[in-house]
């Protein structure tokens, strides 16, 4: 069963449409489509919103700590209301999927991403489901801090958000757990 979903990116303007935000754009979209609101929770250092499902209560979570901090938040959010590392879901981008592709995955390593990197020092463990978001790779020459800090094009764009609607349709079946069925789904073309 999944209690938290937490969105990866960086906080502020200057980063609202960046590759790199991929995951506040899903929770955004989830917060939209539930009609709920995040507030700034100065204990969980980032934004907080919470939706009561069929399943149960599900917290979602953008850290405000940066990137590369994001196991600060997510940490203490975990401890304090007790959620185990099997109950979470990170939405991450991932630069080894072109755009337009969405991938479950069980656990695994960080595979370089910074973000997944210091969740899995913070809490200790890789045993968390990941949802990752191709957002490409970028043009020969262009170094990948550039490439992931810059804007989505506006095609771009519209496509994560098409696909995100084609997840936010399998929420309950993530929130059960039936992550076979939404991998089925999602991972069809």
């Amino acid at each position: 069963m999944i209690r938290l979903i937490v969105g990866l990116g960086n906080p502020g303007q200057k980063y609202s449409k960046t590759r790199h935000n991929a995951g506040f754009l899903f929770l955004d979209e989830l917060a939209r489509e539930e009609s709920i609101v995040f507030s700034k929770q100065v204990r969980f250092f980032g934004e907080l919103a919470e939706v009561s499902l069929p399943a149960g209560r599900l917290y979602l979570l953008k850290p405000g700590t940066f990137m590369n901090r994001s196991g600060q938040s997510v940490s203490a959010l975990m401890k304090y209301y007790k959620i185990k590392p099997d109950e979470m879901l990170v939405v991450h981008d991932e630069l080894d999927f072109d755009v337009g592709t969405l991938r479950l995955k069980a656990d695994g390593g960080h595979g370089g991403h910074n973000g997944l990197r210091d969740i899995i020092a913070s809490i200790g463990v890789k045993g968390f489901k990941r949802l990752r978001v191709g957002i490409g790779r970028p043009r020969q020459g262009m170094p990948v801090a550039d490439y992931v800090l810059s804007d989505f094009s506006k095609s771009d764009l519209l496509q994560i958000k098409d696909l995100f609607s084609r997840v936010l349709r399998h929420v309950p079946l993530l929130q059960n757990g039936d992550y076979e069925t939404v991998m089925q789904k999602l991972h069809a073309r």
